[in-house]
């Protein structure tokens, strides 16, 4: 299975051992895993900080960066992270490039403990 890991640019910034160990574990239960170089930050500091339509850009720059790889998954370390890539499908409904896009990014992101026990039935 084809796994993209969603960085988060916490784990890109300052705690990059914890990406690797992520995709460590993920290969050791045989995926086959991806991380696009163009993801930058999901946007929540910015989206919540009030730059709302300013953020729009960085939700479709993750959006293209995270569907560049034809992957099953997208796993991510950080459950606010995760969240907010989930909540691409709301806040881009209306944007008609978009909403499809985001729709699939909300499908297809975990948090990694989650897709651990939810999807690899990983229980110890």
């Amino acid at each position: 299975m084809k796994v993209v890991i969603f960085s988060t640019c916490i784990v890109d910034l300052f705690f990059p051992n914890v990406g690797a160990a992520m995709v460590e574990v993920l290969e050791r239960f045989g995926c086959e895993t991806f991380m696009p170089v163009k993801q930058i930050c999901c946007g929540q500091p910015t989206y919540n900080s009030g730059y709302v339509k300013a953020t729009q850009k960085v939700f479709r720059n993750e959006i293209d960066a995270l569907l560049s790889v034809d992957a099953d998954y997208i796993v991510g370390p950080a459950g606010s992270c995760v969240n907010m890539l989930r909540e691409y499908r709301v806040l881009l409904k209306d944007d008609p490039e978009y909403a499809e896009k985001a729709k699939e990014v909300a499908d297809k992101t975990f948090e990694f403990s989650q897709f651990l026990y939810r999807v690899l039935n990983v229980i110890d």
